[in-house]
């Protein structure tokens, strides 16, 4: 009996160590190819991050630096950079390189050179990259959205840093100054607790940041308790304009003359004149108009009094500074009829005319200035101050109305994106 047992005991033994061996074996060997697929699978990654990843390093375009000069700056050899110049050349003139923009040179992640990429402006890329033993070049378009945002902000020193401090560039107030230019001196006017709102169009990067400005639609500026607004239409020919809520363009013209009734000029702008009193020759750098003492003298356009009194040979003179950089003087007045500081409207009567200072008779001397440089008024374009044409005035108030719906108020988040469903609407109605 102990020997059949003994044998079952030792044929069992044996089958479970063989059953243990085998076992240890079948993972051995599971193991064994799970490492090899995961060492394979590194590989693979391995061998994607050189052939795919690419490694951009970036910088700004400095002033007369060549291409080819700007490339080796990157490490790039003398000969490679000279077939990239050629490559792009075709499609791209280098000789348009600016200063400011962005060059980028990407490389894998050994060293090899990848691609070059050029920022021509907000819309495109000059874009080189190897192709066999060459390179290839393209011009390729950035994707960009257009979209209609609000914003709105508070004036505590300058309307720059009233814009800025909305989270914008200082551009849109350059605009917002262009805009409102013919009613405001934005050096002078603007008061803190001054307001402004701007309905305005940007184009949208897909990273989500701001390529460019684009229209503004709408604009609102509240200066000292008193509103200014504007909303974008076109004029009777065709070109985007700027108008009051009441159809006015907001480009108001100068008038023709500094008087209200027609007068002889009795001399003209001049860089070499002779003076009937000095009896010598010098510039005049105004015009002269003759008229009966006593003759009212109208502003030619809104601005505020820097001067009003007796200067030399000037006589009593009134000096205006206007919008947009421009200053008029009146000569040789009888009587002044505005003081110093005193804002005054297009048209209305500052002086009388005399003969005052160095005059012969009695006239208006007549000059005026734009940024330190006297201009030949009868030979200066005035600009345009048309109205909205009646046959436009139903499609003006439904552009307008549209556009000031989406005004932003202030206490609403800066730079609100408007409803998707109303840009496309906006952009169509305001051409």
């Amino acid at each position: 009996m102990k020997t059949p047992l003994r044998i079952a005991f030792w044929v069992a033994f044996l089958t479970a160590a063989a059953a243990c061996v085998g076992a240890s074996y079948s993972a051995r060997r599971s193991a064994e190819g799970q490492i090899f697929v995961q060492a394979s699978n590194a590989r693979q990654d391995a061998r994607k991050i050189q052939d795919q990843l690419v490694l951009f390093t970036q910088r700004i375009v400095p002033a007369r630096l060549p291409f080819q000069s700007l490339l080796q700056s990157f490490g790039i050899s003398a000969g490679t950079a000279a077939r990239l110049s050629a490559a792009a050349q075709p499609v791209f003139d280098l000789r348009h390189l600016r200063a400011g923009n962005r060059l980028s040179v990407g490389r894998s992640v050994l060293g090899d050179l990848r691609a070059v990429k050029y920022q021509i402006d907000v819309d495109r890329v000059l874009f080189i990259t190897p192709s066999g033993s060459d390179f290839h070049s393209e011009i390729q378009t950035i994707p960009s959205q257009m979209q209609t945002v609000s914003v709105g902000g508070k004036i505590h020193g300058s309307l720059f840093e009233g814009v800025v401090d909305a989270g914008e560039k200082p551009e849109l107030a350059i605009r917002l100054a262009e805009i409102f230019g013919w009613d405001l001196d934005f050096y002078t006017d603007p008061r803190p607790g001054d307001t402004f709102r701007v309905v305005v169009e940007k184009k949208m990067l897909a990273n989500g940041s701001m390529a460019s400005y684009g229209r503004i639609l709408a604009a609102q500026y509240d200066n000292n308790g008193r509103a200014y607004r504007a909303v974008l239409f076109h004029d009777p020919s065709g070109n985007p304009a700027y108008y009051t809520l009441d159809g006015k363009s907001m480009k108001k013209a100068f008038l023709h003359s500094p008087l209200k009734f027609a007068a002889v000029i009795t001399s003209h702008f001049s860089e070499h004149r002779f003076h009937p009193i000095l009896k010598e020759y010098r510039p005049h750098l105004g015009i002269d108009y003759a008229a009966p003492t006593g003759t009212p003298v109208q502003t030619i356009g809104d601005g505020r009094v820097t001067f009003a009194g007796r200067k030399g040979g000037a006589g009593n003179l009134v000096e205006i500074q206007h919008t947009n950089g421009y200053t008029t003087y009146y000569m040789h007045l009888s009587r002044i009829l505005v003081h110093s500081g005193e804002r005054v409207q297009q048209g209305q009567q500052i002086g009388l005319v005399g003969m005052t200072g160095l005059a012969t008779g009695p006239h208006l001397d007549f000059r005026i200035q734009r940024r330190g440089e006297f201009l030949n008024f009868e030979r200066l374009p005035l600009p345009p101050s048309q109205p909205v044409a009646k046959r436009d005035w139903d499609e003006f108030a439904a552009a307008r109305d549209h556009a000031l719906a989406f005004m932003p108020q202030l206490a609403a988040p800066r730079g609100a994106t408007l409803a998707k469903n109303a840009a496309p609407t906006a952009a169509r109605a305001l051409p």
